[in-house]
């Protein structure tokens, strides 16, 4: 009991407990999407060395294409002589010597359209018989291929002109083409083009309605094998267009020679006693030789990358 007049005395209050701090949590992390690749600064100065190291000797190429003989000597490499005289070394080169430079032209076409077209055509039945049938000794015939696809070109040069010249075939443009006929790694990548690119049981749709094995090849399984077919096709036809080991010791006649025996000749010219120095020539014939190769790749450039992926993402 409290007497009157008399007032309560405050109670103490005790302050409230600060509540502990939330903990700080790290902000996630954005996957990644696989549509937007993450950029790499060293990859993208790689990629840069990369392109002027194949840039730089096409632009020298170009360029010293447009100089004389003198000018060659006497301007910086990677720059524009005084004189002018792109179109000038174009004439010449066609016109020099009786014009064997378009004999070789005609050369190099002609072991090209038979024989590396006929080794894409081998490349291809091969391939797709290979993917899509089986028979004994398939194993064996898989060890051989990769076998050859080992062993370099080089390496087989000396025995295949020792049996060409037991049939009397060397100095005849049969020595160039009947080896050319022979890839085997477009064999290779078109049986494994093949095996991924035509499903078997289209095939046995084919068959099921009565067409036979030629009818579906050519008009169910050869439109699918497209792009495989280029890819092989681009790669036969640099080889062949670029072969140089193989005439030089099968070709004495310079009327056989392909460009890059000629050109080559053209070159030690020079360093023959009484030669004359063509190098404006050799350089003007090199860049007319490789133009065709640059236009086939920017011509068939997506059926050529859609051939090398096939196969490399599985449904």
């Amino acid at each position: 009991m409290t007497m009157s007049g008399t007032t309560d005395a405050p109670r103490p209050t005790t302050a409230p407990k600060p509540k502990p701090a939330a903990p700080r949590l790290r902000a996630p992390r954005r996957p990644h999407s696989p549509g937007r690749p993450r950029r790499s600064i060293l990859l993208t100065i790689l990629t840069g060395v990369m392109l002027l190291y194949s840039l730089v000797p096409l632009l020298w190429l170009v360029i010293s294409a447009t100089k004389t003989q003198q000018g060659l000597a006497r301007s910086f490499g990677l720059w524009f002589d005084g004189d002018f005289a792109l179109w000038d070394n174009i004439t010449e080169t066609f016109t020099y010597q009786d014009g064997v430079f378009g004999r070789w032209l005609l050369n190099t076409l002609l072991y090209v359209v038979v024989g590396a077209g006929g080794a894409t055509l081998l490349a291809v039945l091969g391939g797709y018989a290979l993917a899509k049938f089986d028979f004994p000794g398939k194993r064996a015939v898989f060890a051989v291929v990769i076998g050859a696809v080992a062993v370099p070109t080089t390496a087989l040069a000396v025995p295949t002109f020792l049996m060409f010249s037991k049939l009397g075939l060397t100095d005849t443009p049969w020595a160039i083409i009947l080896p050319s006929l022979i890839s085997p790694f477009g064999l290779y990548l078109m049986w494994v083009f093949a095996a991924e690119a035509v499903p078997t049981e289209l095939m046995e749709a084919a068959r099921i309605d009565g067409a036979s094995e030629l009818r579906a090849f050519f008009q169910v399984a050869l439109p699918l094998l497209a792009p495989g077919t280029v890819t092989v096709l681009l790669f036969t036809t640099v080889a062949t267009w670029n072969n140089y080991f193989l005439p030089l010791i099968m070709l004495k006649d310079p009327d056989w020679y392909p460009l890059t025996l000629g050109l080559d000749a053209w070159n030690k010219q020079a360093a023959t006693a009484g030669g004359e120095a063509v190098f404006n020539l050799v350089v003007t014939g090199s860049l007319l030789t490789i133009a065709p190769l640059i236009a086939a790749f920017l011509l068939l450039q997506k059926y050529w990358q859609s051939g090398l992926a096939a196969g490399s993402v599985k449904e």
